[in-house]
């Protein structure tokens, strides 16, 4: 029996202000979301993308390739656009490191910090959400 992974192709819009996206955090869902996030929220959308890519990379690296997941993008109203991925694991929290220039990775949270008005995490018993708000472009 073939089972078909979940990828931001069945991206749903819930409304006008909201996309939700169910999907496995495999390298191949990151473009297909970023495409998703830019049809729903327009070309205006690098920092929203930004954002997308990094916390389903940071899943992918930090929880596990095939963890399944959980994006929503919404527009909130003062705020900008709010950015959620939830995952199962509640215990592997990000960490804002400060790589340096010999460094491979460690900067996507930099990344996420520098265009994000403000960002955290909300722990659940059996899950948590890492979120993101970015200033809306212009529609």
């Amino acid at each position: 029996m073939h089972h078909q992974t979940p990828t931001a192709a069945g991206a749903k819009v819930v409304s006008p202000h909201e996309l939700a996206v169910e999907l496995l955090a495999v390298p191949k869902a990151v473009p297909e979301l970023r495409r998703a996030v830019r049809g729903y929220a327009g070309a205006a959308c690098s920092e929203v993308e930004l954002c997308v890519s990094e916390l389903l990379g940071n899943v992918i690296r930090h929880v596990g390739e095939g963890t399944p997941v959980r994006v929503r993008v919404a527009r909130v109203e003062g705020v900008g656009i709010r950015v959620e991925v939830t995952d199962p694991d509640p215990r592997v929290l990000p960490v804002l490191l400060h790589a340096t220039g010999e460094d491979e990775s460690g900067r996507g949270l930099v990344l996420l910090d520098a265009v994000a008005r403000r960002w955290g995490v909300e722990q659940g018993a059996a899950s948590k959400t890492v979120w993101c708000e970015v200033e809306a472009g212009e529609e």
